[in-house]
């Protein structure tokens, strides 16, 4: 599990558009902090289905900052 604090923009060698998957979010406080995390189980066709493989936690500092950053890639308002 990893909490982001920082986006730091890269670039990719090689570009590949990767399977599909669900992801699922909690929303809770901790020690006053409002924090998002993201967990992903990876494709269904896994040895063990299901199994969490990535969790990413984000705080409000890295929230604005993907916000920032989603905004300025999709457009979004």
């Amino acid at each position: 599990m990893a909490r982001i604090s920082d986006f730091v923009r890269g670039t990719l060698q090689r570009v590949s558009l990767h399977d599909p998957i669900d992801a699922t979010y909690f929303t809770y406080e901790m020690d006053g902090r409002r924090l998002l995390q993201i967990n992903t189980a990876g494709r269904k066709d896994r040895e063990i289905p299901n199994k969490v493989s990535q969790s990413i936690q984000l705080d409000q500092d890295s929230a604005e900052q993907l916000f920032a950053i989603l905004k300025d890639h999709f457009g979004f308002r």
